[in-house]
């Protein structure tokens, strides 16, 4: 982290100092993260570890008054002396791995720093702004939302020179009832870009409305232009957030690959582990909405040709009055597709057809049995279902 004095963290709530400390040098909420010199934001329980977070070396440790409050004044202090150029990444799929593909992009090229797993909330963003050093020259970072104002919020202290929306669909519609609001809350990076920034989007009509800033320059990516080198993975929907990725890099005067793209997407997600008879698992659990479900459907369907095909499928979360009808699409795809065999987890999965049951672990019991060598598996489902499970008990 770019060097910060302690007086900056005064104002933000009880500051607890090592005499010799005149300034921190990274910022952690775990204790058990702390390096030397380091300054610990006690947060919550956090405060049950502050003499664990000094003997670990920590040069200060602040208690907010505010702990969101607090780590965003944090962050946009580093963000304002820094010389990086920052890229916010947000939509409302694909945003990880976007950020994964990018960052494999840069890395070799530039000093690159992108957040960890999905480190996108009110929490991970300052943490990863917080790791800026006074070399970096590129920082990502993904924004995540719940509700309107979100992104705004995350933005103001991110300062994103570069911005990327990577789709808009039916996401968190409990919070922000329509589709229409979903674009509405992915459009306030829009308002956020620095003057002079890129904004980089794919065609997507409900976007159009907040596309007038003419300070910016606006980059239409078309999911299905060539791409001048191969790539590790192969799912149509990845390749589509890599042609968002590249305009990303070229905006940063990043060299492209030549060659083949090597990405080690993050936990949970892309994961392909071989099964049994030369079959395949697509692990994919990591969380799941009518948008990525279709994109994981699709693959499976391709990546399986010739294997009988298994589909895993939690229930998909935070979708509103309109959630049993989503799971009624979601049902007639797989019919459509032709998938052999469906294993449906949670009350709205019932909607899918195929073996129905109530938890994972039902689940994972149930796929143990019903595999068979060569199958080709797919795991998807919302984060509240736990699929993790289903790959923990098949050993993987």
């Amino acid at each position: 982290m770019i060097p910060l004095e302690l007086n900056i963290l005064e104002p933000l709530g009880r500051v607890v100092t090592r005499p010799w400390t005149d300034v921190v040098t990274g910022m952690q909420v775990d204790s058990r993260r702390i390096e030397e010199g380091d300054l610990f934001v006690a947060i919550g329980d956090g405060v049950d570890f502050i003499e664990h977070a000094i003997a670990r070396g920590a040069g200060a440790v602040l208690v907010p008054t505010d702990p969101v409050v607090a780590l965003a004044a944090i962050a946009g202090e580093v963000s304002s002396r820094s010389k990086a150029r920052v890229v916010g990444i947000t939509g409302s799929t694909g945003k990880t791995s976007t950020k994964d593909i990018l960052f494999s992009i840069c890395a070799p090229h530039r000093r690159t720093i992108a957040n960890e797993g999905n480190y996108n909330t009110e929490i991970g963003v300052p943490l990863t702004i917080c790791r800026i050093d006074e070399d970096t020259e590129i920082c990502i970072s993904e924004l995540a939302m719940r509700g309107l104002g979100q992104i705004a919020w995350l933005a103001s202290f991110v300062q994103p020179d570069v911005g990327v929306i990577t789709n808009v669909g039916p996401v968190h519609l409990e919070l922000v009832e329509t589709i229409e609001n979903v674009a509405r809350a992915k459009a306030e990076l829009i308002d956020a870009l620095l003057p002079g920034g890129v904004l980089i989007v794919p065609d997507e009509p409900l976007l159009e409305p907040y596309l007038t800033r003419s300070d910016i320059f606006v980059k239409r990516v078309d999911a299905d232009a060539p791409l001048a080198f191969t790539t590790n993975y192969f799912a149509r929907h990845q390749l589509a957030n890599t042609r968002l990725a590249v305009a990303a890099a070229e905006s940063l005067d990043v060299p492209l690959p030549d060659g083949k793209l090597h990405v080690e997407f993050s936990k949970l997600r892309e994961e392909e582990r071989p099964l049994p008879g030369d079959g395949l698992l697509l692990n994919d659990c990591y969380n799941a909405n009518p948008v990525s479900m279709r994109a994981a459907l699709l693959h499976l369907a391709e990546r399986g040709a010739g294997h009988r095909r298994v589909a895993v499928l939690g229930e998909m979360a935070e979708l509103g009055a309109g959630a049993p009808a989503y799971h009624a699409e979601v049902g007639a795809l797989l019919s459509e597709l032709g998938i052999e065999h469906v294993i449906a987890v949670g009350e709205l999965a019932r909607a899918y057809g195929g073996d129905w049951v109530g938890t994972a672990a039902e689940a994972a019991t149930r796929l143990e049995a019903a595999l068979r060598p060569g199958d080709a598996v797919l795991v998807k489902g919302s984060r509240s279902v736990g699929l993790e499970a289903v790959a923990q008990n098949l050993g993987l």
